[in-house]
């Protein structure tokens, strides 16, 4: 039968689909070209609104990092039930449309085992040239299963990991291989091991922002550490990582610069972003949810007084706004934001909680507050100074869940807090007069698949993870 190529048809092909295929590779449709030089099949990294684009909005609905109107909350009921922490809704039977996450996910990681089956046999190309294409697929693959494993399963747990299932693990590029669901430690075992393949062939220097290079390596790794909480392993690779990179961009300057159009009293002329593909604290850069608006999502009342007074990182991103029924922080930045890969701040905070958990405190701090002058104002800044742990821990968690908002990482982090259960996270707040209640133990912290893969799960099967 025959196989098909292009790239509108790898969302479907992964070991998902219906189709019975023997290679991607064996038969090219009219007008395709099948890939044969290096060139070719680095090219399917640099397809960024595809393969580099990381969807995670009904976890940022969970956390209320995201403003949702009324009307949409109206109209969208999985939408609804996770932004009002309903406990009682069937998010199984309601998600019946939200896939982008689960087929985006696996449409990328289609196209790197594409890249890692073929890449090291092709022509044109140096044995070394091939092993960086190589390597920097490894990376992307990994960077997509983690993202799948800290959204549709359990976070880590090494007390349980060995017996409660992940997600599906695809490493073949033929559209019949079988597929299998691991369990979370085959999952993290087989993420590492991507990892530990890859770096010895990553170069200090990227080719193009998107494309993975050593501090990616590291600070991917360190990441991954952290999520295990091997605090040893995560600040080893964190500290490597800001070898590779240790920039933070001067957000205080930024402000400065722009502070004539951002206070501007009712307006909401856009300026532009810097954390784009040049964004000086970038390890590797993947897209968000939003790819395609070139904006980011505006932010509640309620989340927006969670940051630290003076953060010139916030005044510069988000102005108060009410248009009807709604009040919210409407966003004012235009342009690419790096919401999908890793860069130096989240790398400085990993470094400073490791520090505070092997009870470094003061090094912990100094860490923290590097990041922060580069955030605060100065006529607001102070030295965070405190010799108790907890209170420290407190505070890079808070600092690292306003920089890394909009990102899977605080949905990340507060399931690891709430597994190990000395720094849970939970949410309170009241709308039309009535209270509603996130607790750390809730079901809701895992996202269920959608139906459209439980029921048509290709060559393996599919058991959801979370009951409802």
């Amino acid at each position: 039968m025959k196989n098909i190529y292009k790239k509108a048809v790898l969302i479907a092909a992964l070991g998902f689909t219906f189709a019975s295929c023997e290679s991607y590779l064996d038969d090219a449709p009219k007008g395709s070209k099948i890939p044969t030089t290096l060139a070719d099949y680095e090219a399917f990294i640099r397809d960024e609104y595809t393969n580099q684009s990381v969807s995670v909005d009904q976890a940022l609905n969970l956390l209320n990092d995201k403003f949702i109107t009324i009307a949409t909350l109206s109209a969208e009921r999985l939408t609804k039930a996770n932004y009002m922490w309903d406990e009682t809704a069937d998010r199984i039977q309601l998600n019946q449309a939200d896939e982008g996450t689960y087929y985006r996910s696996y449409a990328g990681i289609s196209t790197f085992n594409l890249i890692i089956s073929n890449v090291l046999t092709t022509t044109e190309a140096t044995e070394d040239q091939k092993r960086i294409v190589w390597a920097e697929a490894k990376i992307l693959r990994a960077m997509s299963y983690y993202n799948l494993a800290n959204f549709y399963a359990d976070t880590y747990n090494a007390s349980t990991a060995g017996t409660k299932l992940s997600v599906p693990l695809i490493t073949s590029a033929d559209i019949n291989a079988p597929s299998k669901q691991v369990t979370i430690q085959e999952m993290y075992d087989f993420i590492l091991t991507d990892v530990k393949d890859a770096l010895p062939y990553l170069p200090k220097v990227s080719q193009t922002a998107l494309h993975p290079n050593l501090g990616a390596g590291y600070a991917f790794y360190s990441r991954v550490y952290l999520q295990m909480s091997n605090y040893t392993e995560a600040l080893k690779y964190a500290d490597l990582a800001l070898s590779q990179n240790n920039k933070l961009y001067d957000w205080n300057a930024y402000y400065t610069k722009n502070k004539a159009v951002i206070d501007l009293p009712n307006s909401y002329i856009e300026t532009p972003s810097p954390m784009g593909y040049d964004y000086p604290e970038n390890y590797t850069f993947r897209h968000g949810s939003t790819t395609f608006l070139s904006v980011e999502y505006s932010i509640p009342v309620e989340r927006a007084q969670r940051f630290e007074a003076g953060d010139v990182r916030f005044k510069s991103r988000w102005k108060l706004r009410t248009v009807g029924e709604d009040t919210y922080y409407r966003r004012t930045l235009s342009g690419m934001f790096n919401y999908g890969g890793i860069t130096t701040v989240e790398v400085y905070l990993i470094k400073a909680e490791c520090l505070a958990r092997a009870g470094q405190i003061s090094q912990a701090l100094e860490v923290l507050n590097t990041v922060r002058k580069t955030r605060i104002a100065p006529d607001s800044y102070q030295d965070i100074a405190t010799t108790d742990k907890g209170a420290a821990l407190n505070a890079i968690f808070k600092t690292k869940n306003n920089e890394l908002i909009l990102t899977l990482i605080p949905f990340a982090d507060a399931r690891r807090l709430n597994a190990e259960g000395v720094y849970k996270v939970s949410f309170t707040k009241t709308a039309g007069g009535t209270t509603y209640n996130l607790s750390s133990t809730s079901h809701l912290w895992t996202m269920p698949f959608p139906q459209g893969a439980t029921k048509n799960p290709g060559n393996g099967t599919i058991t959801q993870n979370v009951p409802k």
